[in-house]
């Protein structure tokens, strides 16, 4: 079955190019201005793009974007691909896997058997097997070439003198020393099949386990250096890129051409000049605090920073989770005064039941309005027992009126404690945000001008 072969051959490759497929996607579609996107910036003019110039680009973006996700996901991993039980592609699957392996018995069974497809599969074994090899496994790869020699296997098929089940004990104890400590358990259930046919099935089916590990060893061994080439990696990526799709940055621009329009408006209302002069390096950090209040719903996200999206939209969901927790006991403590002021294990219990209870702030089903108000009632609650248990004079109905009032009242997004407390953590956030993040060289230089960075992304998000 030259199908299910190739599959097996492929399928250790097939990996390292899924994980990135739908981030590459969303690149590729982010960069192609749309006629039913709102606030859609002047594109350049268009050219006429071929096939093989757009799956190159497609390519290209692919492979950054992978190589961007090793970068800055410290448990990035292959994973095998899982397919969803009772699907139509996993019922495919079976069918296909059982009629090979139903056909391969049948050609074992056979007066004299026939080994045409069992020799087959020892040789893709065999090229499993060396691949697995480093430069300094010479004497594994002399065994391996000795005793799965094809050509002699060949010769002994003819000559009905053919020991399939003993070239398959070789491969199960040279797979238990090239496989991972983790997979020690796998090969020794391989050393009690002793029918031909379920044997290989498992070998197949170890090897495939066996070829993520290596990718992922592979890839923890590339990282210290891909971390050093990253940065010129995606700025010539994105050259090349900028180069084929002439828009494929317009959002980008936007960006930072809004950025810079706040920043005049701002400095404009505190100074008398029309047009102060704007430093290349302040224009770069208020535009990564802007995306940190980023409309994600409704605004399309800059080229550059696409990548992590989902990282920045993590981070602005902590923060607003911060803000609300922060400005709950800031409103809590200069209610209640000094009494409870130095409780021990206070400030603990109410941090935990506040989280408790915005714990699914960002999920659909979450309700602002009546999590604050059950805050208010636990939280007067817990203080009335702190208060009596300390002997201080309990809580009287207008102070618990007060508290609620006030906390239910965060809900309102000019709420003065709400900003104070989202001034605070945007700073904390983008503290973290700066100091994680690895800036181009290129933006300390005093030539440095804005516009160079449109080809290339300005940040990375470091673990």
């Amino acid at each position: 079955m030259p199908n299910e072969s190739d599959r097996l051959e492929r399928k250790g490759d097939k990996e390292l190019k899924d994980v990135s497929e739908e981030t590459a996607g969303q690149q590729v579609r982010a960069s192609t201005p749309s006629p039913h996107r709102d606030n859609t910036p002047q594109a350049s003019p268009p050219r006429l793009v071929s096939v093989e110039e757009l799956m190159e680009t497609a390519k290209g973006v692919t492979n950054m974007a992978l190589a961007h996700e090793i970068m800055v996901n410290k448990d990035f991993q292959v994973k095998p691909t899982e397919i969803p039980e009772g699907s139509l592609e996993h019922r495919v699957k079976e069918i296909m896997h059982k009629v090979f392996w139903d056909r391969l018995e049948a050609q074992l069974n056979e007066d004299p058997p026939s080994y045409e497809h069992a020799i087959k599969l020892l040789g893709e074994i065999k090229e499993t097997l060396l691949s697995f090899l480093l430069p300094g496994h010479g004497r594994l790869c002399s065994r391996i070439e000795e005793v799965l020699d094809l050509p002699l296997i060949q010769q002994q098929a003819e000559n009905g003198v053919l020991n399939i089940g003993q070239l398959s004990q070789f491969v199960v104890e040279m797979m238990g020393s090239l496989c991972a400590p983790c997979r020690d358990e796998d090969v020794k259930k391989l050393k009690q099949i002793t029918e031909i046919v379920p044997l290989l099935k498992a070998i197949f089916s170890v090897l495939d386990l066996m070829k993520v590990d290596m990718a992922n060893f592979a890839l923890k061994s590339i990282k210290p250096h891909l971390m050093q080439l990253s940065v010129e990696y995606e700025r010539n990526k994105f050259q090349e890129f900028l180069e084929k799709q002439p828009n494929a940055l317009d959002y980008t621009k936007k960006w930072l051409e809004e950025t810079v329009k706040c920043l005049r408006e701002t400095e404009s209302c505190a100074s008398a000049s029309s047009d102060p002069p704007l430093h290349p390096l302040n224009v770069h950090n208020h535009a990564y605090i802007r995306l940190l209040r980023w409309d994600h719903a409704s605004d399309p996200f800059p080229e550059t920073v696409l990548m992590d999206q989902v990282r920045f939209l993590e981070m602005q969901q902590e923060a607003e989770w911060l803000v609300l927790l922060s400005s709950v006991l800031l409103i809590v403590y200069t209610t209640t005064g000094e009494a409870i002021s130095g409780l021990p294990g206070l400030m603990e219990t109410l941090k935990n039941t506040v989280s408790a209870m915005l714990t699914e702030m960002h999920t659909p089903s979450f309700s602002m309005q009546e999590a604050l108000a059950t805050i208010g009632e636990k939280l007067c609650v817990e203080l009335s027992h702190c208060l009596s248990q300390h002997g201080f004079t309990s809580f009287s109905a207008e102070s618990k009126s007060a508290l609620k009032g006030q906390i239910t009242a965060i809900i309102q997004s000019d709420n003065i404690v709400r900003k104070l407390m989202g001034t605070e953590a945007l700073l904390v956030s983008c503290l973290y945000l700066l100091i994680y993040a690895d800036c181009f060289a290129v933006t300390k230089d005093p030539s440095f001008s804005p516009t160079q960075t449109l080809g290339f992304r300005a940040t990375y998000w470091l673990p």
